[in-house]
């Protein structure tokens, strides 16, 4: 790590929901509205942007864990924005607090861990899994 993570860091970011957040993009038979696969990528996004500038060279972050509550339905074309706080720093495991909102709710929670990777390494031990499954 370059910096030091600190408990009570925060970070937010805000977008415009679109078609391609669909949750009809993932099965057809469900509401044409911002999904919770969207949800959840979103949350990722605006923890794993508030560490970034945090991480030593070859350094990245990857998901370890995510208990979440999509609390109300968003329709296409509105803004959400999400709210992140780093509430716990473990050596290499950081967990987050995630609130989510649309231009009139609330509409997701969630506490979100990653973990600090050596990307060189991480991406040697995923190479050596794609080669024993393709043997």
């Amino acid at each position: 790590m370059t910096e030091a993570l600190k408990v009570d860091m925060t970070n937010e970011m805000e977008r415009e929901t679109t078609e391609e957040m669909s949750a009809q993009k993932v099965y057809p038979h469900v509401p044409n509205v911002y999904a919770t696969r969207a949800m959840v990528g979103h949350i990722e996004e605006v923890c794993a942007d508030m560490v970034l500038p945090h991480l030593g060279e070859g350094e990245q972050t990857v998901g370890i864990s995510m208990q979440f509550k999509h609390l109300a339905a968003t329709p296409l074309g509105m803004k959400v924005r999400y709210s992140a706080k780093l509430t716990e720093v473990d050596e290499a495991k950081l967990t987050f607090e995630v609130e989510g909102f649309d231009e009139v709710d609330k509409i997701g929670e969630a506490t979100h861990q990653r973990f600090i990777i050596n990307a060189e390494r991480f991406n040697s031990s995923v190479a050596k899994k794609a080669a024993k499954a393709a043997s």
